[in-house]
């Protein structure tokens, strides 16, 4: 017999515990990424990220399953939207806060949530998740940006699925950007070397990584971020500790795209962590606005990188059909959904059924009609 604890602070599960199930592809769902946002104040009760970290253990008492996992008093910084489900509930006379939410804060990044060291043992995760969910009296139970076999294996125990959609570059053994840039449609190349051109007039623009990332790099980087914030009238999450918690804790993992001007005055930035099979970028701000270098830093730096390391993929985080003629295709991203009361999980089942083949229909479209790669894009 198995048996689950939730946890307050995943600083009480040993962190080779934590990642012997977690492996080593991903690093949001490491044990160092995630204490790094817990112990910077980052995801906490605060900011209504309630850690309550799931620990499943076999009958010896070894832990053979973890999943992130939080108490929600919101919807806030999951990127899988379900605003309208809690409105409609909630108009109705329901309760939909607290929720639980199996997820990375913050972090759009699709990745292992049922960390199971066998698929026996994640099929007794999934079933601990619905008991916890019920134990707790709990609207709902949410597995955001999993994989698509968990996907299936929520599904099988009455999780609704959902599919989303982000844009992904994959690398296909290309030598140089050159390389890259010959494999799209002529008007693509140039549109492509004039936006990097232009985003480069005058600035310094160079990866760090690691060691080469100091204080006075994440001081600025903080400020970029709330900057960012304010802009888009958002909630800044992210508190200054976490920054160089994260450089502390995942080391070269941690890839900084920077430009600053030739006297060394900070301009952009771009924060990515490297997994194993993936370059994943997720923070950008900037001190001022320069035409193109957000492309720069956060797609085409992302690619040049992953070129230079081998490196197969580049996610660039959630949204922005914009990315296609940059590269980055359509995939699919999945979600699956526990919802207590029946008649709002049929009525969100509804929405589902519908909701599901229009974006299958909206990727297999964009793939085929905007990619900007010759094989398939109208030549000039």
């Amino acid at each position: 017999m198995s048996s689950l604890s939730l946890h307050a602070r995943i600083a009480d599960i040993a962190s080779g515990d934590w990642d012997a199930c977690a492996g080593d592809d991903n690093p949001f769902v490491s044990h160092a990424f995630l204490s790094a946002l817990e112990d910077s104040g980052s995801a906490s009760a605060r900011t209504g990220w309630l850690p309550q970290h799931a620990v499943l253990r076999d009958d010896t008492g070894a832990i053979v399953g973890a999943a992130p996992l939080y108490a929600k008093s919101h919807s806030y910084g999951e990127y899988v939207f379900d605003h309208g489900w809690a409105d409609a509930f909630e108009r109705a006379g329901g309760r939909y806060y607290p929720k639980l939410q199996c997820a990375v804060p913050f972090s759009p990044v699709p990745g292992p949530r049922l960390l199971a060291r066998t698929p026996v043992h994640r099929d007794a995760l999934v079933s601990a998740l619905v008991r916890a969910g019920e134990d707790l009296d709990v609207s709902s139970v949410h597995v955001t940006f999993c994989s698509g076999d968990e996907q299936d294996a929520l599904g099988a125990q009455g999780f609704l699925k959902r599919v989303g959609m982000q844009f992904h570059w994959s690398n296909d053994g290309y030598g140089t950007f050159d390389d890259f840039l010959a494999t799209l449609a002529s008007r693509k190349r140039k549109v492509i070397r004039k936006e990097r051109a232009r985003a480069a007039e005058g600035l310094c623009i160079r990866p760090l990584r690691g060691a080469e990332i100091t204080a006075r790099h994440w001081d600025v980087f903080h400020r970029f971020y709330l900057a960012t914030v304010d802009k888009r009238w958002g909630q800044a999450y992210l508190t200054r500790r976490f920054w160089p918690l994260l450089g502390e804790r995942l080391g070269d993992r941690v890839v900084l795209m920077w430009a600053e001007e030739p006297d060394g005055t900070p301009v952009a930035g771009a924060l990515n962590l490297l997994g194993r099979d993936a370059l994943y970028g997720r923070n950008w701000g900037a001190a001022r606005e320069v035409p193109f270098l957000h492309f720069e830093l956060c797609y085409y730096q992302a690619i040049a990188f992953a070129i230079a390391h081998g490196i197969p993929r580049v996610e660039a985080g959630a949204q922005g059909q914009h990315k296609v003629s940059r590269g980055y295709l359509p995939v699919p991203t999945h979600s699956a959904h526990w919802i207590a009361h029946e008649g709002l999980r049929e009525a969100v089942g509804a929405f589902l059924a519908r909701e599901r083949p229009a974006v299958l229909r909206q990727i297999e479209a964009i793939a085929e009609e905007a990619s900007p790669y010759r094989e398939v894009a109208a030549q000039d």
